[in-house]
């Protein structure tokens, strides 16, 4: 076990300084209600509106700024409401931290476009909130992290190993007889 456990930790630590540090930009984009509209509506809109922010049609204008596919920009973007406040968090990741940026910037700003061309009809703005500004540290995790749960993964491989390996057989005694437990034996005597 502790074998299995060395050579995970190895293997994490490894990973983690062989793989690509990954940078992770957040922004802001919050719904505002019209002149004659519920402030509940803008809630209900910035769900609506956070669950189209990955779909093709908004991310196909963010894809010039943005500068990659938007099939490539849709697994490299995570969008998140509030359930209580008409906020959506648009997060991207990308192996750069001005690239990181650049991706949440140029989502939100597309879907803020793409809200823009249905205000009338909705009677809610999209405005932005916030904007993504570059990392400064990485979001990916740390060597010192992956070698850490390379051990734990290791020595729960190797303990598992421990549990599922053959059991040693009886081994017989002179003349055949097998033993027993020890007080069942038999006495002699008159």
């Amino acid at each position: 076990m502790p074998v299995c456990a060395a050579l995970g930790a190895l293997a994490g630590g490894t990973y983690g300084l062989l793989q690509t540090p990954e940078y992770t930009a957040t922004s802001y984009v919050v719904a505002v209600p019209g002149a004659k509209a519920d402030p509940a509506t803008a809630l209900g809109f910035a769900q609506a509106y956070g669950r189209v922010a990955t779909q093709l049609a908004v991310l196909g204008d963010a894809q010039i700024a943005a500068g990659i596919s938007p099939t490539e920009l849709q697994d490299r973007v995570k969008v998140a409401t509030s359930p209580d406040a008409p906020m959506i968090s648009v997060s991207a990741s990308a192996d750069r931290p001005d690239a990181a940026a650049t991706l949440a910037n140029a989502v939100s700003r597309a879907l803020t476009t793409s809200a823009g061309h249905t205000k009338n009809s909705t009677r809610v703005k999209l405005l932005p909130f916030s904007r993504a500004v570059a990392p400064t540290a990485p979001s990916s995790l740390s060597a010192p992290v992956t070698a850490l749960v390379g051990l734990c993964a290791g020595g729960l491989l190797g303990g598992l190993g421990l549990l599922v390996r053959p059991r040693a057989t009886a081994r017989a005694l002179p003349g055949g007889a097998v033993p027993g437990p020890a007080s069942a034996g038999v006495r002699g005597g008159a």
